[in-house]
């Protein structure tokens, strides 16, 4: 097998941008290059991997996270499976969500040490959307992250735009980043050497616009290790902010910042997996991510036992005080830590931009959601970033696949439904989300 590092490119650009109208070019063009693809979608139902073309390419799908933060661990491991096809393909290309900030996904090509010795970060793309842009760098911080931080800057959406305004949105994004190649595009008809190969990553520019780069984000904000004896512990925590709390229990050789430091490499990838919902009086299973369920009112108590003495580690989503955690002995005895550590993330995302998913069975009636959808944008769709999806119209063979930013609404009949179950999957992404009023609306369509 060869020891060349696998070159890697992140796609990044804000909500609607484009960027899986470039990834269907890429993966349509007959360019012999091969390209496995990881895609990060935000949305409570997945169907960016349906709106993808049918390719040769391997394509694989993270959803419901933001890549940036709390799927961290689900793109090492992804990559780590992809490494063992090494023969497979020659690039990886990893779509982000358009939320997100590419400084954190970028950081774990260098953070994570097996990702570092087998993979190689080629550069990042930031699609553009000139039509929309403006608007978005007035109101959101991610999408002039994203700007801030591209090797190539791709002007999308060129035919939507006069050429005097475009001029002026090229020098606006140019004063933002001075170093980036800046192109300009319609429909992502972008050159594929564009994307891939570009050798444009220098990590030392990252580290001059962004100091804290390699500073790595992660899915919880509080540590505290524990000196325990073998035995039988309670974890007890009282009302708090949230309904459930993400934890994962760690052993540690020590607690100084070396060892909390690795404990939380480590936990990065437990945070990835699927949670365990633990009841109040179940137990927490060590090196395990559970999910406290804390609904009931007033102290609830989870069993810890500790097979082996030493030191253990708690890695909670939230602040301890924030639920008033508490660790006691068999007897009731209060336990201290004898280390705690904060891990706050360098970047959030705007409480108010929330995605709201549809999927509702039945053939919807043409008309009505068009009336329904013309309605909508109408009065709603300066708040609605992003709308896509498929549709099933009464009585076409093919489904209908559809995509929006904001008032620009685009649809077009796709392959054949043949024999695949028939029905409707749509998410919208944006701010103050009516989600009851865009559920009933939608079923209102229905033939």
């Amino acid at each position: 097998m060869s020891t060349t590092k696998v070159p890697v490119t992140i796609l990044t650009g804000f909500l609607g941008a484009g960027k899986t109208t470039l990834l269907n070019r890429i993966l349509s063009e007959q360019h012999g290059k091969r390209i496995a693809v990881i895609e990060n979608e935000y949305g409570e139902i997945g169907i960016d991997q349906g709106l993808v073309i049918d390719a040769d390419e391997e394509i694989f799908e993270m959803s419901n996270g933001c890549i940036c933060c709390t799927v961290r661990g689900d793109l090492i491991r992804i990559l780590g499976n992809l490494f063992k096809r090494r023969d497979k393909f020659d690039y990886v290309l990893v779509e982000t969500t358009g939320l997100a900030d590419p400084g954190p996904v970028a950081q774990t090509f260098f953070m994570d040490d097996d990702v570092h010795e087998q993979f190689a970060l080629d550069g990042i793309v930031t699609l553009v959307d000139a039509k929309h842009v403006e608007q978005q760098l007035d109101h959101t911080r991610e999408s002039a992250e994203q700007i801030a931080f591209a090797d190539v800057l791709i002007l999308n959406k060129t035919d939507l735009v006069e050429p005097a305004r475009l001029d002026e949105l090229e020098r606006r994004v140019r004063g933002m980043n001075a170093l980036a190649h800046i192109h300009r595009a319609s429909h992502g008809e972008v050159d594929l050497d564009r994307v891939v190969g570009l050798s444009a990553f220098d990590l030392d520019q990252a580290l001059s616009r962004k100091p804290s780069f390699l500073e790595p984000e992660y899915p919880f904000e509080w540590s505290g290790v524990y000196a325990l004896e073998a035995g039988h512990y309670r974890l007890m925590l009282d009302d708090g902010p949230d309904p459930a709390m993400s934890l994962v229990a760690v052993t540690l050789p020590s607690a100084d910042e070396t060892a909390l430091r690795a404990g939380a490499e480590r936990c990065v990838r437990l945070y990835a997996e699927e949670p365990v919902r633990t009841q109040p009086g179940e137990p927490v299973e060590p090196a395990t991510h559970v999910e406290l369920e804390l609904t009931e009112p007033g102290t609830k108590v989870f069993p810890l036992t500790i097979d082996t003495p030493g030191l253990v580690g708690l890695y909670t989503e939230h602040f301890a005080e924030e639920f008033n955690l508490r660790l006691t002995d068999a007897e009731g005895r209060l336990l201290q830590p004898v280390a705690e550590h904060a891990w706050v993330a360098q970047h959030e995302h705007d409480d108010t931009v929330t995605s709201v998913g549809i999927e509702v069975a039945g053939d919807v009636d043409a008309n009505r959601l068009n009336r329904w959808l013309s309605t909508l944008l109408a009065e709603r769709g300066i708040d609605i970033f992003r709308m896509k999806g498929f549709i099933s119209i009464a009585g076409e063979a093919e489904r209908f696949v559809f995509q929006g930013v904001h008032m620009l609404f685009d649809g077009r009949p796709d392959r054949a439904w043949g024999d695949l179950p028939r029905g409707n999957q749509l998410v919208f992404i944006g701010r103050n989300l009516d989600r009851a009023a865009l559920e009933a609306g939608f079923r209102a369509c229905l033939a």
